[in-house]
């Protein structure tokens, strides 16, 4: 059985670190253990990230650091404090979120876009995040670059499905190309649906994510959300539509020209993908890797790049992207100079 809780000292005890204090306080104390998490992880998972010393005392922390680094412990604090006053809940995921955003975003500019669907409300969780869902909401094409885990497709689904409910749009189109079989898909078990949908799955995934199951499958049998492989894009005029294009860099050259063209009336177009991970047969052209070349500066057109340090899956993830790109760096840095000494 746990002891009662002494709220005449600090519930916790802060490591030695120099530098002043700052006071933080809280108007909700029945919030707190929330925002702390239990056990106060979240504090010394702020702690650890940002070399400071943390203590709560009542509805009071106590930031122990340089400046700067105060700072940015408040507006992280400000952040999370804020989505449970809105009723979200806040998990790990969500603390290290609000510590990019608040190390990579000036003080003035804080405010960082929500986006609304039925089942929960989405917030950026780096920079690039917001910047990326701003562009989202302004601009009627949007190429997201970048990693796996960054969020480029989740984001897109979600500003979709909000587009959707709020009578923005009639429709939502997602669709990726079927490359690991050549889209020749005929010696896959069953019908024509069961041979896409493995290669769709990500899409209904992030589709259940921000909608009710039921609501899901009503929506797909009614036509308002539609998932298909990218050839099933061709002849079509899409208009009053939310179009999303997840895994691009698979896509070729004329199958990127076929659906950047098929955009009607007020239709917007999602294009994501990472030119690092490319599946197409070896010498194929990336329809990405060309668009990117070709409408880089076009106006309307808005480019928005994700780096490993975007990634809001398991930190082991952004690591692991860290390790192969130096291993990359490494194998260029030997060929280079063998080549050099052949030639």
């Amino acid at each position: 059985m746990s002891k009662p809780r002494d709220e005449r000292a600090p519930v916790r005890r802060a490591p030695e670190i120099g530098g002043s204090s700052r006071i933080v306080e809280f108007d909700d104390n029945t919030l707190l253990t929330a925002l702390f998490g239990d056990h106060d992880r979240f504090l010394a998972r702020i702690e650890q990230r940002l070399g400071v010393a943390l203590a709560s005392r009542g509805n009071r922390v106590v930031i122990t650091g340089d400046a700067a680094t105060q700072a940015t412990v408040e507006r992280v604090l400000a952040d999370l404090y804020g989505r449970l006053k809105r009723g979200q809940a806040v998990a790990q995921g969500d603390v290290d979120g609000a510590i990019r955003l608040a190390q990579g975003s000036p003080p003035e500019n804080c405010a960082h876009p929500v986006v609304r669907t039925r089942k929960r409300d989405i917030t950026a969780r780096s920079p690039n995040q917001s910047i990326y869902m701003r562009e989202l909401e302004r601009a009627h094409l949007v190429f997201g670059l970048g990693p796996a885990g960054t969020g480029k497709t989740y984001l897109a689904v979600a500003m979709g499905v909000a587009k959707l409910l709020n009578g923005e749009c009639d429709r939502i189109i997602l669709s990726r190309p079927a490359v690991e079989a050549g889209e020749r898909l005929g010696f896959l078990p069953g019908d024509l649906r069961d041979k896409i949908d493995p290669y769709l799955r990500p899409l209904y995934d992030a589709l259940y994510d921000m909608l009710p199951a039921d609501q899901v499958v009503k929506r797909l049998e009614t036509g308002e959300i539609e998932v298909a492989p990218l050839a099933f894009m061709r002849g079509r005029t899409l208009a009053n539509a939310f179009v999303i294009l997840d895994e691009a860099q698979n896509t070729t050259p004329m199958q990127m020209k076929m659906l950047l063209t098929r955009l009607g009336e007020n239709a917007r177009l999602v294009v994501t993908g990472d030119l690092t991970q490319i599946d197409l047969p070896h010498g194929a052209a990336s329809g990405l890797k060309e668009a990117v070349a070709i409408l880089s500066g076009v106006d309307g057109i808005s480019f928005v790049y994700f780096s490993d340090v975007d990634v809001v899956r398991h930190p082991l993830v952004t690591r692991i992207l860290q390790a192969y790109d130096a291993s990359d760096r490494a194998r260029a840095g030997a060929v280079a100079p063998e080549r050099h000494g052949k030639g």
